[in-house]
């Protein structure tokens, strides 16, 4: 089974200038205190940004992967629908470097973080 279909996350938008996810929070996205675990936090950044990233090449064998993850953990949340908006801030030749946020059902921000992405291509 594939990560996003695990954890129950989708895909509403995806382009080289911008990619949106959306995930609805269930018990098994929880730490034992009951709130959204920090984690998930990541991975809907870095994948949101992944994806973006990927966008980005015309070449079948080329695909991006992340070498930083820096996420800031600013409001916490136990229930409801989370989206993720990512955009790059800069598309190099083999860096990329990506800004996801985190929104929950109301608009409030939940969770910033920035990837940054290397192209590695398959021999």
């Amino acid at each position: 089974m594939h990560l996003l279909d695990y954890l129950t996350i989708e895909t509403t938008e995806k382009s080289k200038e911008k990619v949106v996810l959306t995930m609805k929070i269930a018990d098994f996205h929880k730490q034992p205190y009951g709130i959204l675990h920090g984690g998930m936090n990541g991975i809907l950044i870095e994948t949101a940004c992944s994806l973006g990233a990927n966008e980005q090449f015309s070449e079948e064998n080329a695909y991006a992967v992340g070498v930083d993850l820096q996420v800031n953990h600013l409001k916490s949340v136990a229930e409801g629908v989370l989206t993720v908006i990512a955009q790059p801030n800069h598309i190099g030749g083999s860096l990329q470097v990506w800004e996801g946020k985190i929104f929950n059902e109301t608009g409030n921000l939940i969770s910033i973080g920035r990837c940054t992405l290397l192209k590695r291509t398959e021999k």
